[in-house]
């Protein structure tokens, strides 16, 4: 009895740390996306929630979790549009750009949710996942990672496509001279301008879609605010993982378990206060920002504006 109780425990803790890692790992991996085309997005938080908003809007009103997924694209795609015009276009701080997109974005979907719903959160019903035959069976690794939602396995398969576009690639290669050394892509024929707003958008999208995978397979509810940070611990992942998405992949995951250590507690009949549960996310940000924080790396035309001819 005492086996099968610490096995479902491990199982709790390690599907918890999936579904909490895999919205850090999409806003992320945009986040790559985009610092290595020289766009630092510290907007991420803002379109995490409009994801959030209008996919659980989506997935409520269509029954329908891709069609959440689609509208949670949609809604990053609209608030990075913002960034696109100020920073890319008009070469405006991309830092203060972020911040007002990601307070934008929070006042927004608070007031959003609030018109539509009033002060009741209703719940969407469980998602459907998908079980891979014959590793599934595997005890307690089987059902904590071989039984996810199909766009869990879909995350992963992306990581591995992105490793590739980033090495084998012109897009890889253009993204790269973009935030190395823009001048010299310009030089090439290639639009620095074009090719930050691709990554821009990208980005958004990403971060919409890791939204909105939180509101409807990781909470199935809808609340303002909810993301609690999660935007700026993309960021930091990011930069700690240097841009690589497979490291992006592990440290999502890694900080994944520590959000979802609550309901491992819960079920562990460990009784802790919430705000030092809350408190663990950030300790662990702390803590790897500490070890790992010399060897980020950032591009050298990051958050920098292009003018052309401009030295």
């Amino acid at each position: 009895m005492s086996g099968l109780f610490h096995e479902t425990v491990l199982i709790a803790l390690i599907s918890g740390g999936i579904i909490a890692g895999v919205p850090l790992m999409l806003t992320a991996l945009g986040e790559a996306i985009s610092e290595r085309a020289g766009v630092l997005n510290l907007g991420l938080e803002g379109m995490m929630l409009m994801g959030a908003y209008l996919g659980f809007i989506g997935a409520y009103y269509g029954h329908s979790s891709w069609l959440g997924f689609l509208l949670g694209a949609v809604g990053g795609l609209l608030a990075c549009s913002l960034m696109v015009v100020l920073c890319v276009h008009l070469g405006l701080d991309q830092i203060v750009v972020g911040i007002a997109i990601t307070l934008a974005g929070g006042g927004i979907t608070s007031v959003l949710q609030g018109a539509q719903f009033g002060t009741t959160y209703p719940r969407l019903g469980e998602v459907s996942t998908v079980s891979i035959p014959l590793l599934d069976k595997i005890p307690v690794v089987g059902p904590a990672v071989f039984e996810q939602h199909l766009l869990v396995y879909i995350a992963v398969v992306f990581v591995a496509f992105l490793t590739w576009m980033f090495r084998a690639t012109n897009i890889g290669l253009n993204l790269h001279a973009a935030g190395e050394k823009p001048e010299a892509l310009d030089a090439a024929g290639v639009s620095v301008t074009a090719t930050r707003s691709y990554a821009v958008l990208a980005t958004g999208a990403l971060a919409g879609i890791g939204g909105a995978f939180l509101s409807i397979v990781g909470a199935g509810i809808f609340t303002p605010f909810m993301t609690q940070g999660e935007g700026y611990m993309a960021i930091v992942i990011c930069m700690l993982a240097r841009g690589k998405p497979a490291w992006a992949l592990v440290a999502s995951l890694l900080f994944g378990i520590s959000l979802s250590i609550t309901t491992a507690l819960q079920l562990a009949g460990i009784n802790i206060s919430t705000d030092v549960i809350n408190m663990l996310p950030f300790v662990a940000i702390m803590v790897a920002l500490i070890l790992f924080g010399r060897r980020s790396y950032l591009p050298p035309a990051l958050a920098l504006p292009y003018v052309r001819g401009a030295r």
